[in-house]
């Protein structure tokens, strides 16, 4: 089976009602994301921090995966798929992919504040200050803040050196480190971007630009996959 890689953004969970940063204005309530999303936030409000990934936590609870997501599943007959996803939801594994790499961390996990290799499920949607791991010490939401490097990045790197098709979809390639990682993908490769809005593609050659929201987007990238590599 090919390999296919797949690079997904917050615009493959916004179809299920998860608000991306830029839904919100950059806003929350009344406070920017950067008092909310960076170690500066923890250090300085942790209770506010505590209670936006609460309140994103409890909307995802709710939220179901979309077409988009159960058309990547649907691939894994075909192809052999593996998803880095800068998402921190987890509507791509209730969807039924089995390979999934989060860059920027998992929203329903938490972790140790002395020791980041301590990580745990969040029981529901709340966790609290007080909440604390077997050290004893805070647990903290298991997100890559605004200014944290980016531990999986290399790992992400690793797979897109191997894909023999890539695919991006939901995000424009604006977010760094994640959007350097088409420049691993190899030479030659075939590339989809699916994306509504206007991208700038001159930039990768060996492009297919699929100008449609994740869902239907993603219904027309089977169609055009299964008439390449499978009707030979």
């Amino acid at each position: 089976m090919k390999k296919l890689v797949i690079l997904s953004g917050a615009g493959i969970s916004a179809e299920s009602g998860i608000k991306t940063f830029r839904d919100m204005g950059g806003l929350w309530e009344e406070y920017d994301v950067m008092e909310v999303a960076s170690p500066q936030a923890w250090e300085s409000n942790p209770e506010l921090v505590m209670r936006f990934y609460n309140e994103r936590r409890k909307k995802l609870l709710d939220a179901l995966p979309n077409n988009g997501h159960q058309g990547l599943v649907e691939l894994e007959k075909y192809f052999d798929v593996h998803i880095v996803t800068q998402n921190v939801d987890d509507l791509h594994e209730r969807a039924g992919s089995k390979n999934i790499l989060h860059l920027h961390g998992e929203l329903k996990k938490s972790r140790s504040t002395y020791d980041p290799n301590l990580i745990y499920d969040v029981e529901g949607w709340e966790l609290k200050m007080g909440d604390t791991c077997e050290k004893g010490s805070q647990l903290r939401p298991h997100i890559v803040w605004f200014g944290e490097a980016v531990p999986a990045i290399s790992d992400a790197a690793k797979i897109c050196e191997r894909a023999e098709i890539f695919v991006v979809v939901g995000t424009s390639l604006n977010v760094y480190p994640a959007a350097g990682l088409i420049d691993y993908v190899p030479e030659g490769t075939l590339i989809f971007l699916i994306d509504p809005n206007d991208v700038n593609t001159s930039t990768y050659k060996q492009l297919i630009f699929i100008k449609e929201k994740a869902g239907t987007g993603v219904r027309k990238l089977i169609d055009i996959l299964k008439e390449k590599y499978l009707n030979d």
